[in-house]
């Protein structure tokens, strides 16, 4: 019994470090919508949004006084996009043997490596590709085009008033490129940005297939770069510009004493969620991407 009762207090620790593991491994968790903004839609598949809009300003009259000017609080439904999971087992004995080190090496492993990155090349992908998103395609070789190509996302911005801290995502290379040229000019362009995240290129397409895991050579799962998907060189977001909440997600973990076909752990994942951009912040999003492939 004393075995058993070991067994479940671990399980109980893996579940909260997960959890953990996803914030500390994924680019774009930071972009979590706050709970308190979420109202349930009208199905269990929906979500709605508040959305403020309001009137200009009006002549005042030295007669009449202010002339009342109309403040909208309205509810937008978005509908949830992105459920996907898998059951993944470890026999008692493998795990026995390595002293509790198998099972929580897979846990840990599959949502650094599996979960995660699909998630980021999923909210990617969906935001660069969406409508009105300003997105140009730039090839950037030097520091100096990097940092023009910034410089050039950052007045878009400006010009189009969008307010608030701008995150900066960027893959790896060119972002060292520019930290490596130390300069004032790249210091500048870089600390402008309330964050400045990097993004392995392997997530950072305009858009990726889902592999389903059943039909023929998409039994492996994951995902995988659409066919004339472009690469992104960097992404800009306002984070309000973003709607990227997960309703659920489950970890659940089977001991070997409650697993019915197999002496094994096995562990449950999902993930069922959303990530849109808001039909009105459109101008929020700034996408570099790489010239289209002749």
């Amino acid at each position: 019994m004393a075995a058993s009762v070991t067994t479940i207090e671990l399980i109980k620790r893996y579940i909260p470090y997960l959890d953990e593991v996803y914030r500390q491994a994924s680019a774009t968790s930071v972009l979590d919508i706050d709970n308190s903004l979420i109202r349930e839609g009208a199905t269990a598949k929906t979500v709605v949004i508040p959305i403020m809009d309001m009137d200009g300003l009006a002549d005042y009259s030295r007669n009449n006084g202010y002339v009342d000017r109309a403040t909208k609080l309205t509810y937008k439904e978005y509908t949830y996009n992105y459920d996907r999971g898998g059951r993944y087992q470890i026999d008692s004995m493998d795990d026995a043997e390595t002293d509790s080190v198998a099972f929580g090496k897979l846990s840990a492993q599959l949502m650094r490596d599996k979960v995660v990155p699909e998630l980021d090349a999923y909210r990617f992908a969906t935001y660069a590709s969406a409508d009105q998103v300003t997105s140009k395609e730039m090839s950037i070789e030097t520091a100096e085009a990097g940092i023009a190509a910034l410089r050039e996302g950052m007045n878009t911005m400006d010009e189009n008033e969008v307010s608030g801290g701008r995150i900066l995502f960027i893959t790896p290379t060119i972002a060292n490129m520019i930290n490596d040229m130390d300069t004032y000019h790249s210091k500048a362009i870089m600390s402008e940005f309330s964050q400045v995240i990097k993004v392995p290129q392997r997530r950072f397409y305009t858009a990726i297939d889902l592999l389903d895991g059943t039909t023929a050579d998409e039994e492996v799962g994951g995902f995988k770069k659409a066919e004339g998907a472009q690469e992104i060189n960097f992404m800009i977001v306002e984070k309000s510009a973003i709607i990227q909440h997960t309703k659920h997600m489950v970890n659940k973990i089977i001991t070997p004493e409650q697993n019915q076909s197999a002496d094994a752990y096995m562990l449950f994942m999902r993930f069922y969620g959303i990530a849109e951009v808001c039909k009105n912040k459109t101008a929020g999003i700034y996408v570099s991407k790489k010239p289209a492939a002749e």
